[in-house]
C-alpha cells in the first residue's frame, strides 16, 4: 500500500495512511484517515466531540481502549532507516517508541501523575528508565527541564507533590515529562482545554518554543479554532470519524471549502470577538460506528444533494496541499444535482 506522501517521506515524522479503527462490537469509529506530519511542523486536529480525534491519536500511541483495535491502514513513525511501522507493533517496539520518540500530553494532567510521588521523582524515573541516566544525572536534568518549561524555582518544584501545584504548573510538569527524552513527535490532546485563557496562552507559547528549540513535530488536538489559528501550520478537520478537509491553516480558516468547516467557522468566535450571537449547527453528529453509505455530514448540511448519499464520497485534491471530502469539490456533481438538503435528510 503506497503512501499519499511517498515522494516526501524523508521529511515526514509521522504518516497515517487509510487508518480504520473499530470499537465495541466491531463498530467502525475512524474511517479511512490519512495524513502526514513533517519534521518541525505543527498540525491541528479539530472537530466536535465524538469526531474521532482522540481515537486517532490513541491509535498512533498504541493506547486504544480494551475494546478498540486498528482494522486497516498503516501508521509509520520516522523515515528512512529510522522508520518504524507501528501498526500491529509488539510491546517491545512500543517500549522503544513511547516517551522516547513520541511524547503525549493530555487534558487534566493531575489524573496522569501519581499523587503519592513527587513530580521530580516521576520525571527523574522516566529519565532513568527511558534515558539511561544515573540517579544524580536524572535529578539535575529534571530540574533543568522544569526550568525550561517555565516553572519558577524548579529545584523546589522537584520535591513537591501534584496536589501542591496548580493546574497550569501540572501541565508544565507533564510537558516536561513528555519532552524529557527529546521525542520526534509530541501529541497534545486537549492539553489547554481546562486552563484559563492566560495560562492557556502561556502553554501554547511554551509548545511553540519547544518546537523551535527541539525541532519536534506537534499534533495538537482541540475543538478551539482560535488555538489552531495561533499555533498550527496546517489543519485537519474531522467529522464522523473522517478527515473532511485539510490544508494550510490560514487558507482553510480564511476560505473553508467543506460545508462542515464552514459551519464550524459560523459557530466559532475566531476573528469575531464582538459577536453577541453565534450560529448553531442543526442536528446531531452520527454516533460512533453508525453506518452511512455517503457523506456523514449530509443530514446536517444545507447544501446536500443526491450524490452526497448514494455512495462513498472520495477526498478531492484542491491543490496547494488542500483537500475536501465533498461532492461540491466536483463541479460536475455540483451542476447536475438539484436535490435539496430537505429531501436528502427526509
Amino acid at each position: 500500500m503506497s503512501s499519499p506522501h511517498e515522494e516526501t517521506r524523508v521529511q515526514n515524522t509521522l504518516e497515517v495512511n487509510e487508518l480504520q479503527v473499530s470499537v465495541a462490537d466491531g463498530l467502525v469509529a475512524v474511517h479511512d484517515v490519512s495524513f502526514a506530519i513533517r519534521r518541525g511542523e505543527s498540525v491541528g486536529l479539530v472537530g466536535e466531540s465524538g469526531s474521532g480525534k482522540t481515537l486517532t491519536c490513541r491509535a498512533v500511541l498504541g493506547l486504544l481502549p480494551a475494546t478498540g483495535r486498528v482494522d486497516a491502514g498503516r501508521i509509520v513513525l520516522g523515515a528512512g532507516t529510522d522508520a518504524v511501522e507501528l501498526t500491529g507493533a509488539r510491546r517491545s517496539t512500543w517500549d522503544q517508541v513511547r516517551a522516547v520518540r513520541i511524547g503525549a500530553v493530555f487534558q487534566d494532567p493531575a489524573s496522569y501523575l501519581n499523587p503519592s510521588l513527587t513530580v521530580g521523582h516521576q520525571l527523574a524515573e522516566q529519565l532513568r528508565v527511558k534515558g539511561g541516566l544515573s540517579r544524580r544525572a536524572a535529578q539535575l536534568r529534571s530540574i533543568e527541564l522544569f526550568d525550561e518549561v517555565g516553572l519558577h524555582d524548579p529545584a523546589n518544584v522537584f520535591h513537591q507533590y501534584p496536589h501542591q501545584l496548580s493546574g497550569g504548573m501540572l501541565q508544565r510538569v507533564l510537558i516536561a515529562i513528555a519532552v524529557s527524552c527529546e521525542p520526534e513527535l509530541l501529541i497534545a490532546d486537549e492539553a489547554t482545554t481546562a486552563l484559563d485563557v492566560v495560562i492557556q496562552a502561556e502553554i501554547l507559547a511554551l509548545l511553540r518554543r519547544l518546537r523551535d528549540t527541539h525541532g519536534l513535530s506537534l499534533l495538537l488536538v482541540t475543538h478551539d479554532l482560535a488555538v489552531v489559528a495561533e499555533s498550527c501550520d496546517r489543519i485537519l478537520v474531522m467529522y464522523g470519524g473522517q478527515v473532511v478537509e485539510s490544508g494550510p491553516t490560514d487558507q482553510v480558516l480564511r476560505d473553508p471549502q467543506h460545508p462542515y468547516t464552514q459551519a464550524l467557522m459560523g459557530v466559532a468566535t475566531i476573528g469575531s470577538w464582538h459577536r453577541r450571537r453565534l450560529d448553531v449547527i442543526p442536528g446531531q453528529p452520527p454516533a460512533a460506528g453508525e453506518q452511512m453509505p455517503g457523506c456523514r455530514f449530509a443530514p446536517r448540511c444545507a447544501h446536500a444533494m443526491a450524490a452526497c448519499v448514494t455512495g462513498p464520497v472520495p477526498v478531492a485534491d484542491l491543490g496547494g496541499e488542500r483537500t475536501s471530502r465533498c461532492v461540491l469539490a466536483d463541479p460536475l456533481a455540483r451542476d447536475t444535482s438539484t436535490t435539496t438538503a430537505q429531501a436528502v435528510s427526509a
